[in-house]
């Protein structure tokens, strides 16, 4: 098998970075990036905080209670998409094939550019132009394959490289936590401590059997992965299978009018972004969290369409029939699936020519002023809705905290 030379780059602690970047203040301070309210998640944390047990993900209340004096910042989608952009640029500049797996974290494919060059040199160039490009700390992990270079950067960081040479994988990743391990979440950790294992190594010495019996199909790829072996290839695109957004509330409600709005104002955006992407789609689905965090879902199919005039019937119709009226909604949601590449004219059979030529001029003025620029009356007290990128560009899609209604 041909020898690969993969490289791993991860910013670190992006959104933090991010923000001490804009305000120098903040540097050495501890930090929070997310939902602000007690509501909110934990986007991203300062290395000064996760001394206190704080970690992304966690309730912004319970961060706040571990960590008083941090400062806690909302966070902005449109800020770090351009940053990261500029990251992707830099790369892009300097590399032949490069997978952007996140908005901040990349993989490239530098296999038999030591024939020319050290790639090893070449890519730790690399992270010193972005750094100096930039001003964002950033960390680098380079090995024969994906998995290998992505735990090296973990253990890199934070702001450092590390390289692992062919044929060391397996005692590099011996002494580790299983949990360094990419696809061990909280639940296969417990699963696999309760069986005694805890380091990497211990999974080395397993026959793959008993992996496999313990957590079937998982147990195969994680034991490869400890044995470090891996032939996923770095892939430039991944194409696109659904678009979703979904609304937590400060306080539960019961309004029914305001959870009708905010459906529309989604409906409309997000009809508006697969027009954006010349998509359609042909499945769509309504979700609920109410207050006791019991959650619903309801999808159904429908022709193929772009059109939020015909979307938007269809998912308060959907709503309707899940809602349990009385009951304190906590969340709602909607996704649009089964995509696939199209433009509007599909609906040129149940459309006039004034209704496409207004979508066309609706879409015009979005494209130049902003996804809020004109909105149904309905969605106007629904101010959250929107989003800042195309999510057919062939960007993954930014991760935040909920944003909150």
């Amino acid at each position: 098998m041909k020898l690969r030379t993969i490289l791993h780059l991860d910013l670190d602690t992006f959104y933090v970075s991010v923000e001490r970047l804009i305000d120098s203040s903040l540097q050495k301070k501890p930090l929070l990036v997310g939902g602000v309210s007690d509501r909110g998640v934990v986007a991203a944390c300062s290395y000064e905080t996760r001394a206190f047990g704080i970690h992304s993900g966690m309730s912004m209340k319970i961060a706040r209670e571990l960590c008083p004096e941090a400062t806690i910042i909302k966070g902005n989608a449109g800020t770090y998409s351009k940053y990261s952009d500029l990251v992707t640029d830099i790369i892009k500049d300097k590399v032949p094939v490069f997978e952007k797996s996140s908005i901040d974290e990349f993989y490239a494919d530098l296999s038999g550019m030591d024939k020319f060059f050290g790639a090893y040199k070449y890519a730790s160039e690399l992270r010193q132009t972005i750094i100096s490009e930039t001003g964002l700390p950033i960390s680098l992990g380079f090995a024969q394959n994906k998995i290998v270079s992505k735990v090296a950067t973990n253990e890199a960081k934070p702001n450092n490289q590390l390289k692992i040479d062919f044929g060391t994988e397996k005692p590099f990743l011996a002494p580790l936590s299983i949990k360094k391990i990419p696809m061990v979440g909280d639940k296969t950790f417990q699963t696999l401590r309760n069986l005694g294992i805890r380091q990497v190594k211990t999974v080395q010495d397993m026959p793959v059997d008993v992996m496999k019996r313990v957590l079937g199909v998982n147990g195969l790829t994680i034991w490869k992965r400890a044995n470090g072996i891996d032939n996923t290839p770095v892939i430039s695109f991944s194409e696109r299978k659904s678009i979703s957004t979904e609304r937590t509330f400060d306080r539960d409600t019961i309004d029914i009018h305001k959870l009708r709005n905010i459906l529309v104002a989604m409906t409309e955006n997000l009809s508006y972004q697969l027009r954006r992407g010349n998509k359609l789609s042909a499945c769509i689905a309504v979700k609920i969290r109410y207050s006791d965090f019991n959650t619903y879902s309801k999808q159904i199919k429908v022709p193929y369409t772009s059109a939020d005039h015909i979307l938007i019937p269809k998912i308060l119709e959907l709503f309707e029939k899940l809602y349990q009226k009385r009951l304190l909604v906590r969340l709602i949601g909607i996704r649009f699936s089964h995509l696939v590449t199209g433009n509007y004219q599909i609906n040129l059979f149940e459309d006039n020519e004034k209704q496409l030529n207004l979508y066309k001029a609706l879409d015009h003025i979005r494209n130049q002023y902003g996804d809020r620029s004109v909105i149904r009356a309905v969605a106007m007290g629904s101010k959250t809705i929107g989003r800042m990128q195309n999510p057919f560009n062939g960007q993954p899609p930014i991760v935040l905290a909920h944003r909150k209604q």
